[in-house]
């Protein structure tokens, strides 16, 4: 084990070697692009406009106001109209970029010809175009219209121009500006744009990416079993990247995808996926079954939504803007229900245990939050996003050390306590093997020979079968499953049943297996409860052992109604194997963290209960 913790810390040294190589060059890059270009930013070879009019403008039929295009205009609307001249500055650019964002707009000349304009409403249906677009008519999508000024004379005429702009949904989410503004350049200056603008952010958004993609996957292997926690926040690191990078570039997206529908609903369905992404994170931390069983059918009725969006997007029912107010609600019940959920398991947790928990969603879940309300009450500071996630990534990675440090000097305590453990499974073994045990056997089975020779056959194979099973556990180092322990314990009480006969009786419970004990644990339990127990009983007794599962752990419990004995008395040389109890005991500790409890009642009998705590499950 000390070995094998060696090669795994430095595996994890080589992945983090690799990750910070491949983050410095994606840093790197980002700054010799921005290097190159950043010379021609004082000569403002790109300007950003409102809308390319001085003048007036009025939103759904409201007071007119002035056109003020160094400011965004962050008002509600459906419809606004602009009216004015061409900013004069605008025309000694050679390229205007129109950049629209689920909206139609119109320009109008002084005569009330249109000049310009992104509408399809009114064009013809084309059923066999391979764009979506041509077939959701009233869906405008992202697009980005290109116009050369200098060969473009309709707009370098000094005259009263008039811009309608259009938004065609029963929604009060969008503001003005972030459904359309003008972008002009004296080349192709959109590209030099996306780079001053974008270049940046989306590399970091990438490097969350490589984040969710590798270290976390990574991580997971490396804690030497399958850790779901750190593969569900890959995910949602990497959906969150996905997303982030999405959105960023969205207003240029129709410059590579063609199809405005498709740019919107990849822009909504990157929200969907990361939103999914970061439920099933939640849920991992979760413990419980039954708030474990409420937010998965949170996440499927979420992902049943996602999908029917999609699938009426992609059939030309309804685009996702249209049904983006659904999801948004269904975004916001699904987190309130989490964090409700969450919030119930918060006085279960103790000391560190209780810090871990809440640091790994509190940030990530207040922050999200910030930004679902923000769709309707547009909360200043935008970017909240980035820094609960940037907290729950830092905190994950800071876990994962820890984690792993702590793991490492388990496997070195388990490989030096493993001699210790050793020359207890000894003690046990041969406890269990005494020569008047065997002699017991041996007899009962010379008897059985002469009045059952079958049953002395089976007798033979059983006992023959136990004795190979105690000589196996020296060479048993790990926890066995629980279903190999009972065989073994049966063949056990098999041999005493033959001894005492009617006078012991055995019963069994068993409602949970699945899961592990060290090999021989439960054996010096049930014989303490068979000899001391109930075979010091005048008329005998019973013997039953049941298990059962709770939240946190799995039960073994062996009660007996025999004479039972004084807890609080003193230990004395009466006999008992104390010795047996005592290694079992500390194996059950050492191997799982488990530990035994023991009740007893002089004249009533004794319960035996082996606690086994849950290992962490793989999605903490």
């Amino acid at each position: 084990m000390e070995e094998k913790a060696g090669v795994a810390m430095k595996i994890l040294k080589g992945r983090i070697w690799i990750t910070a190589v491949a983050a410095l060059i994606l840093i790197l890059l980002g700054w010799v692009v921005w290097q190159n270009v950043r010379a021609f930013q004082p000569f403002e070879t790109t300007k950003r406009f409102t809308v390319m009019l001085e003048g007036t403008y009025s939103l759904d039929g409201g007071e007119w106001q002035t056109i003020d295009n160094s400011k965004p205009i962050d008002e509600h609307f459906h419809k606004a109209v602009f009216k004015g001249k061409m900013i004069k500055k605008i025309n000694s650019y050679r390229m205007m970029n129109i950049i629209s964002k689920n909206v139609w707009y119109t320009i109008y000349d002084a005569n009330g010809k249109i000049i310009d304009a992104y509408d399809r409403r009114a064009e013809d249906d084309y059923p066999d175009s391979p764009y979506i677009g041509d077939h959701l008519k009233n869906t405008p999508g992202y697009y980005v219209n290109q116009e050369y000024l200098e060969f473009e004379k309709r707009f370098q005429n000094d005259e009263e121009l008039t811009l309608e702009v259009e938004f065609p949904y029963d929604l009060t989410t969008e503001n003005f500006s972030d459904c359309f503004y003008v972008l002009t350049s004296y080349s192709d200056g959109i590209y030099q744009t996306l780079v001053f603008e974008a270049l940046a952010p989306v590399l970091m958004f990438m490097l969350v990416c490589f984040f969710g993609v590798f270290f976390f996957p990574i991580a997971s292997g490396l804690l030497w079993r399958i850790n779901l926690r750190y593969i569900a926040f890959g995910a949602l690191c990497f959906f969150a990247g996905l997303y982030m990078v999405v959105g960023k570039t969205s207003d240029y997206i129709n410059l590579w995808i063609i199809d405005p529908t498709v740019c919107m609903m990849t822009d909504k369905v990157c929200l969907c996926l990361f939103v999914l992404a970061v439920f099933i994170y939640l849920r991992s931390l979760l413990r419980k079954k039954i708030t474990k069983n409420i937010v998965t059918a949170a996440i499927t009725a979420f992902f049943a939504l996602t999908v029917t969006n999609i699938v009426l997007q992609m059939t030309n029912v309804a685009d996702m803007m249209a049904t983006s107010g659904s999801i948004y609600i269904a975004m916001i019940v699904c987190a309130a229900v989490m964090v409700i959920l969450l919030i119930t398991e918060i006085r279960e947790k103790k000391r560190f245990e209780l810090i871990d928990y809440l640091i790994s969603w509190i940030p990530l879940c207040a922050f999200m939050s910030i930004d679902l309300l923000d769709i309707y009450l547009h909360i200043p500071g935008g970017a909240h996003l980035r820094f609960g996630l940037a907290i729950t990534i830092i905190y994950q990675m800071v876990r994962f050390g820890m984690d792993f440090r702590r793991q490492y000097k388990e496997a070195i305590h388990y490989q030096q306590v493993q001699r210790e453990l050793y020359e207890a499974k000894v003690s046990v073994m041969v406890s269990q093997i005494r020569p008047h045990f065997m002699y017991n056997a041996l007899s009962s089975i010379a008897i059985l020979c002469k009045l059952n020779p079958d049953t002395a056959y089976t007798a033979t194979v059983t006992f023959s079968d136990y004795l190979r099973g105690n000589m196996d556990s020296l060479k048993q180092t790990a926890p066995v499953p629980f279903s190999r322990e009972l065989e073994h314990l049966k063949k056990y009480l098999y041999i005493e049943k033959l001894r005492f006969d009617d006078q012991l009786n055995i019963e069994y419970d068993i409602q949970a297996a699945d899961f592990e004990i060290p090999l021989l644990s439960i054996q010096p339990l049930v014989e303490n409860a068979v000899k001391h127990g109930v075979g010091m009983k005048e008329d005998g007794g019973t013997v039953k052992i049941s298990t059962r599962e709770t939240d946190n752990a799995y039960e073994v419990i062996i009660e007996d109604d025999g004479v039972g004995f004084d807890t609080t008395a003193e230990k004395k040389d009466d006999g008992r194997s104390h010795v047996g109890v005592e290694n079992t005991k500390r194996r059950i500790k050492e191997m799982c963290g488990g530990e035994v409890i023991i009740e007893s009642a002089v004249g009533k009998g004794t319960t035996a209960r082996v606690i086994i705590p849950k290992k962490e499950e793989s999605g903490q």
